[in-house]
């Protein structure tokens, strides 16, 4: 693993997240385990007395403020007080506080905690198609909160926009660094990217479109433990289109030959809580070309990523294809 989070990094982190245990009232023995890297570090750590497990996220720094993680386990704790969604429960530390830190080398490494949950990430088959059923009712929930919610004077999260995915102003780096893109490729996504940004400021952020939603509601953020379908990992929830929750939930399978039965069972799924118009379901596609032109900037500005490193220079040319079929099935020149 090289770069940011090469073995060296992942000891230096393991050993930080440990120091902070004890707040959280686990042994100084503690295991610590790396679970997964991506825009952060998440460690599993085990009592070895109790057998008492905590997942710990240790944040990339330099991309979201102590603020705006306080405002993401705000959201995830007045989803769970209002039995909206199965989620673990952010753990509170000894003095009363959610984030903790600890310094790598003078540079301020926050960490949260939370309860482990059980269950293992779905499968891309056909039993998946149930599983977006269920997606498409959690997200309506989701959103349904999200509108009604009195949010705090103090909640800041991160907006997602054309300008701030595909635009000047982008989180995840710019997708013209995308691995193995030539100027043909770089002309044809010049082109989308025209289309899109013309396409959503039509469509507009009107409330009933456009609020606080999970953003990244992929398959690796999803535990399945029997009937139950448990959503992790809120750290991308920000500002956006709602209908960009599916675009999200198919990330890295766009391409896969049951997107269109996955679609229409979230949407079928949705409309069990919340309408779903014609007019939000014909813009799905457009924020699925979106999410994908973003996660292909993502894998340009995160290299080091075991994502980014799978993926390589065949995602771009995904991306191309799905470019391509986009703008024809758009009409678009």
């Amino acid at each position: 693993m090289g770069g940011i989070y090469d073995d060296n990094m992942i000891d230096v982190l393991k050993a930080g997240a440990a120091s902070v245990l004890p707040g959280w009232g686990m042994a100084p023995d503690t295991n610590v385990s790396l679970l997964t890297v991506s825009e952060n570090a998440t460690f599993l750590a085990t009592d070895p007395n109790s057998g008492a497990k905590l997942i710990l996220r240790v944040h990339r720094p330099g991309y979201h403020t102590r603020a705006e993680i306080e405002s993401e386990l705000a959201w995830i704790n007045a989803l769970r007080a209002a039995d909206v969604v199965d989620t673990p429960k952010p753990r509170l530390r000894s003095d009363g506080s959610l984030v903790a830190e600890f310094d790598q080398g003078g540079v301020s490494r926050h960490v949260v905690a939370f309860d482990f949950m059980s269950g293992s990430e779905p499968s891309a088959d056909e039993a998946l198609v149930d599983g977006f059923f269920k997606l498409g009712a959690i997200s309506a929930r989701l959103h349904g909160h999200a509108r009604q919610w009195t949010r705090s004077v103090n909640f800041v999260r991160k907006s997602w926009t054309f300008d701030t995915t595909l635009g000047a102003n982008p989180h995840w780096g710019d997708w013209r660094a995308a691995p193995g893109l030539d100027a043909d490729g770089l002309e044809l996504l010049e082109r989308l990217c025209s289309h899109l940004d013309q396409k959503l400021s039509t469509f507009g952020m009107g409330n009933d479109r456009f609020g606080l939603i999970h953003a990244d509601l992929r398959l690796a953020n999803l535990l399945v433990d029997g009937e139950r379908l448990g959503v992790i990992d809120f750290d991308d929830c920000g500002f956006g289109w709602f209908g960009y929750d599916f675009a999200a939930a198919i990330s890295f399978i766009e391409l896969d030959p049951i997107i269109p039965a996955l679609k229409e069972a979230w949407i079928e799924g949705y409309k069990t809580v919340a309408p779903f118009s014609a007019s939000d379901a014909a813009m799905l596609d457009s924020f699925v070309m979106l999410r994908r032109l973003l996660l292909t900037a993502w894998i340009a500005s995160h290299p080091e990523t075991p994502t980014a490193q799978e993926m390589g220079t065949g995602f771009t040319a995904g991306t191309l294809q799905m470019a391509q079929d986009y703008l024809t099935a758009e009409g678009a020149k």
